[in-house]
């Protein structure tokens, strides 16, 4: 039986070589065989079979029955796809959460920690991952959010959220991107949280922890802004985060803004 190549590499993401694939597979047509007929079917030497087969053995992927001649049986895949997926995903999760310590003890330590982000998919991501550095707080501020971005800020809230962050957020009920009407408000207005809706200007903002922001921008065109111009800053001079925390601190209290959150919740 062939196999298309991204099955054979998904094999090797697993941790098969070459023969030991060819064999596995050839092992899922035969279902039971001997060393000498999975040789034949997988094209596999005869003097490397056995190798590679005790190799199956040990990584789960077959069993061997005892008796004369050797028989070998091949694991059911959803069972060995479903074990090396969990596997995978395990392994990647701790080595991210190591890697993530590394990365976030020395951002800190960079001379001029500021950079520039071009294009509405990095500002994204970079958002999800201040996001998900949240031990304390979060101030968001979207007077800019591009069309799929509410939807995936909810859902990226819920971890902050189970974990008893301080979340604030004051948005616009609408934007407009691209001519496209993102509609925030009906989106974001039932997560259980600290949120004003107001028209503030075209501008995205998040302070996390008071330590770090990013802030993004886009031309407008009349009255919708334009995401093949959007611009990021992510900063982690405390100074400048400080300030910028402080503004926001001024605005959230602002009693303007209570009293456009009062009408609000009457309206609805």
């Amino acid at each position: 039986m062939a196999l298309n190549r991204e099955s054979m590499e998904a094999l090797r993401l697993m941790g098969l070589t070459d023969y030991e694939t060819q064999a596995y597979v050839a092992l899922t047509s035969l279902i039971s065989a001997n060393a000498t007929e999975i040789s034949l079917a997988a094209n596999v030497p005869r003097s490397k079979v056995y190798q590679v087969l005790r190799s199956l053995v040990e990584k789960d992927f077959i069993e061997m029955n005892r008796g004369k001649p050797l028989k070998f049986t091949v694991i059911p895949p959803h069972e060995v796809f479903k074990r090396s997926r969990d596997h995978i995903r395990e392994t990647m999760d701790q080595a991210e959460a190591e890697l993530n310590m590394v990365y976030e003890s020395q951002i800190p330590q960079v001379p001029a920690p500021i950079w520039l982000l071009h294009g509405q998919d990095k500002i994204m991501s970079k958002e999800t991952e201040i996001i998900s550095r949240a031990k304390e707080s979060l101030f968001i501020m979207g007077g800019l959010m591009f069309p799929e971005e509410p939807d995936k800020l909810k859902s990226n809230l819920e971890k902050p959220l189970q974990k008893g962050i301080k979340i604030r957020m004051l948005t616009a009920p609408v934007c407009w991107v691209d001519d496209v009407e993102v509609p925030t408000q009906e989106i974001l207005k039932s997560l259980p949280l600290k949120i004003k809706f107001f028209p503030v200007p075209f501008i995205k903002l998040v302070v996390r922890d008071k330590k770090e922001m990013l802030i993004a921008f886009c031309k407008l065109s009349g009255n919708t802004a334009i995401s093949e111009t959007a611009i990021g800053i992510w900063n982690q001079y405390q100074e400048f985060v400080d300030t910028i925390a402080g503004i926001y601190e001024f605005i959230w209290n602002t009693d303007f803004f209570n009293e456009s959150q009062s009408l609000n919740k009457n309206l609805h």
